[in-house]
């Protein structure tokens, strides 16, 4: 991630582009009715799609054909959920591929798939888990940024694997080689993104705590025992 213009075959693009393009546009009727119910959400929706696009923008070299970056989509499955986050990741995808020729037109289905829908929707899966099983807030929402990362990476590895399978090992043997790549630069970004999201919903607890409230994301109890904390 991002796959870079023209990497893969023209098939496989096309296919991961249909793969995607449900998931869009699903989440823009998520998108359009949570504006519409929720107008007051416009800004922190802003912020959220604002934050992926800066962190993913930082890229490193890693796999010939891709780069290794933060994804910051942990931070919006978390707020709004994951169907939102597919059109906001489509977006910061769409922008950078047009504007700092990160990934490409062709890439973009494979791209959205890797990281504006697993990566929501896996690091989403691993919150809730967390959180239902009594785990700290700050905890669940560390393995969601860091769980909504790290299998961006492993969908890309799959990707490029099944486009380039080894001569002699096949698709396994390419998945390996990938994944082996891709795991030295993808885990440290990855706790680094799990810590700056935890640092961003703590900024977000003071400046927006009815936001949050309203979101499901701070628990009205939880709320009361840190003001009684704080007095």
């Amino acid at each position: 991630m991002h796959i870079a213009e023209g990497y893969l075959p023209p098939v496989h693009a096309a296919a991961w582009g249909v793969a995607s393009a449900p998931f869009v546009v699903h989440g823009v009727r998520a998108l359009t009715r949570e504006v519409r119910a929720n107008p007051e959400s416009t800004l922190l929706l802003g912020a959220a799609g604002a934050f992926t696009f800066v962190l993913s923008a930082l890229k490193l070299p890693s796999v010939t054909g891709s780069c290794s970056h933060p994804t910051g989509t942990g931070l919006g499955a978390i707020l709004f959920r994951p169907p939102i986050m597919a059109v906001l990741g489509t977006i910061t995808l769409l922008f950078q591929a047009l504007l700092l020729a990160h990934g490409g037109l062709t890439t973009l289905g494979a791209n959205v798939f890797s990281m504006a829908i697993v990566g929501p929707w896996a690091g989403y899966g691993a919150y809730v888990l967390l959180k239902r099983s009594g785990a700290p807030l700050m905890v669940s929402v560390f393995f969601g940024a860091f769980v909504a990362d790290l299998s961006t990476y492993c969908v890309t590895s799959v990707q490029l694997a099944v486009a380039f399978p080894d001569p002699g090992s096949g698709i396994a043997g390419s998945l390996a080689k990938f994944g082996s790549i891709f795991a030295v630069t993808q885990i440290p970004l990855a706790v680094s993104e799990g810590l700056l999201t935890v640092l961003v919903v703590r900024l977000l607890m003071q400046a927006s705590k009815s936001d949050l409230l309203r979101l499901g994301v701070l628990a009205r109890t939880e709320s009361k025992r840190r003001e009684e904390a704080a007095a």
